[in-house]
């Protein structure tokens, strides 16, 4: 018989095997990481029977979606969540009230109204951890859309908590240990505000104390801490672990080490979310789907519509276009994990059987299974893809600089490294939300917003910038910014990149302070270094390079003068017989020059 060590040691290979050979080939296939886990959880759980506890696993793997959503808040600082309150507590609000509604009623023919009750409500829960995995890996968090659908997880984050307590009430009987509902209340607000005073007052001299040290681990270890301690709080005060982590992480969006905690909980959370949704499919009953399968084949579809046409609905309502309408419908159509702590916490209440909740936990299950179907039909159906102006815009706190850079592209990034290295503070805007959010991981004051937009430009403080560097790579965006700059802020030197000749041209005609083509320094050098490792001097290479960038530089001006084709005599066609004989000549005149005065001082 094998050891308890050598099973637990067996069961994680088991599943590290099960995620590394899934995971990929079901990214590859085009049906999404999240499949993969789920279809090797299942493999490994339910039809090879190689791991029986799937939801001993369920429950450790569950500090997955506690990490996912510590990151989330990471990301909102608490003004930007505020600016969310109405897709929060309005749409939010209204998708759980009135899917839950729909469903009870619906289940009323097949149970009784307390168990009805619950199992709608419980259903009309959706999951975070799927929705939220599937924006990060498309790069739609940021979006319109993607904040919608945040929001509405969000809260229904928040609605566990009085589901639960209604579930004491409705229950015919009910642990000795219950509190009652006015000291639930009082508890989980009284548990908030300590842990909105603890962000607020103790989080960051901590963090402080322990980066003084240099000991990477314990801040790792604190990182943790933090995270799985706000969640256990929560959990005790009647809340969901998810939603302590969270606040936890908008308490320290604006801490100069949210980016040192992101880094540090990341891996934790990649992994847990993967064995999440392994622990999902290892959960899986397939008896009591063989036992129910035409109910189950029957639930399954209509939770999927039902909710889904009332997420549609709703989103429609609350201003959302019929695009990012249907993207959120068919994001967020599946039942949730929450939705297992309910039905749970009934089937232990005597609410309903074991079984309900059995068939219950088995439409849910595969509801999330369906998601990244369910997700593929909806961008089938929409057909149209999203564009960067699709993206809810970034607030401006704390922006303006003595440089403004507009696009933050490679070109941009470079050029930043040379400013920064110089002790000059850089505010930057860009229109790729995704590279905003990348740059944003790495510390940089960067700010989602249209250059060709003077609110946006206003907004960024270019009324307190020197220069303004325009950084973009299409021509047509670099013409309108320099054309808007100049008109409106004709104080503003304008440094820009230009694309090729006949951009540099139409640029120097707009009179920009200072204009460089993207590739010709990088050419220049490369060419240089050729002609060394081809055995010529490192001086003449670089008198070669000299050269050839003052030759350019004369083209460009007859250029501006007699039109794009001018010039021509400047370029070279064909090898040089002998490089540079002028400079040589020049050089070795004035070196007998010197030679000679030399001579009559001397003499």
């Amino acid at each position: 018989m094998a050891t308890p060590e050598v099973s637990l040691y067996g069961e994680a290979v088991l599943l590290l095997a099960g995620a590394v050979i899934a995971a990929p080939l079901f990214k590859r296939i085009g049906l999404g990481t999240v499949l993969g886990y789920i279809a090797a959880g299942i493999l490994i759980g339910p039809v090879a029977r190689l791991i029986a506890d799937g939801e001993e696993i369920l429950h450790i793997a569950e500090l997955g979606v506690v990490f996912l959503l510590f990151l989330i808040g990471l990301e909102l600082k608490p003004s930007r969540l505020w600016a969310l309150r109405r897709d929060i507590f309005g749409l939010g609000l209204s998708q759980v009230l009135l899917t839950g509604f729909i469903l009870s009623f619906l289940l009323l023919t097949f149970l009784p109204p307390a168990a009805a009750i619950i199992a709608g409500f419980g259903l009309a829960l959706s999951s975070t951890a799927f929705g939220m995995q599937i924006l990060e890996d498309t790069g739609d968090t940021n979006r319109r859309y993607g904040q919608r659908a945040f929001s509405i997880l969000l809260f229904q984050d928040i609605a566990i908590a009085p589901l639960l307590v209604l579930a004491t009430f409705l229950a015919p009987f009910a642990p000795e240990d219950v509190r009652s509902p006015l000291l639930s209340i009082i508890i989980a607000i009284g548990t908030v505000a300590g842990l909105v005073l603890a962000g607020r007052y103790l989080l960051n001299p901590l963090f402080r104390f322990i980066g003084n040290t240099g000991a990477r681990e314990v801040m790792i270890a604190a990182a943790l801490l933090l995270v799985i301690g706000a969640g256990l709080a929560m959990q005790w005060a009647g809340l969901s672990m998810a939603m302590g982590a969270f606040i936890a992480g908008v308490l320290l969006a604006e801490s100069r080490y949210r980016h040192e905690l992101e880094a540090d909980i990341e891996p934790f959370r990649g992994i847990l979310l993967g064995l999440f949704f392994m622990a999902v499919g290892l959960s899986l009953d397939l008896t009591v789907i063989q036992n129910n399968l035409l109910l189950i084949v029957a639930a399954v579809p209509a939770l999927l519509l039902i909710k889904g046409l009332v997420i549609f609905v709703l989103a429609k309502v609350f201003g959302s276009t019929n695009d990012d309408a249907m993207r959120v419908a068919t994001l967020l159509p599946q039942g949730g994990e929450f939705g297992f702590v309910l039905f749970s916490a009934a089937a232990s209440s005597g609410i309903f059987s074991a079984r309900i909740a059995s068939i219950l936990v088995a439409i849910v299950t595969i509801s999330m299974a369906l998601t990244p179907l369910s997700r593929r039909i909806g961008d089938w159906i929409t057909n149209t893809t999203l564009q960067d102006d699709d993206v809810m815009e970034e607030d401006f706190a704390n922006a303006g600089s003595d440089v403004l850079m507009i696009g933050f592209s490679r070109f941009g990034q470079i050029t930043a490294q040379m400013l920064l290295a110089g002790g000059v503070d850089v505010t930057v805007i860009d229109l790729s939300a995704e590279r905003v959010t990348q740059a944003g991981k790495f510390g940089f004051r960067i700010y989602y917003g249209d250059g060709c937009r003077k609110d946006v430009l206003e907004a960024a403080g270019i009324r307190r910038a020197k220069i303004v560097l325009v950084c973009t790579h299409l021509p047509s965006i670099t013409n309108r910014i320099v054309d808007l700059v100049s008109s409106e802020y004709p104080n503003a030197k304008i440094y820009a990149r230009s694309w090729d000749r006949a951009h540099a041209i139409a640029l120097r005609k707009r009179n920009v302070d200072y204009e460089l083509r993207e590739t010709v320094e990088s050419a220049l050098v490369f060419g240089r270094h050729t002609l060394h490792a081809l055995g010529i001097e490192d001086h003449l290479a670089h008198e070669i390079e000299k050269d050839v960038r003052q030759r350019d530089e004369e083209r460009l001006a007859i250029q501006q003068v007699e039109g794009l084709f001018a010039g021509q005599e400047k370029v070279f066609t064909s090898p040089v017989p002998e490089p540079l004989i002028e400079p040589k000549k020049r050089r070795e005149a004035a070196s007998a020059k010197n030679k000679d005065d030399g001579a009559w001082s001397a003499g």
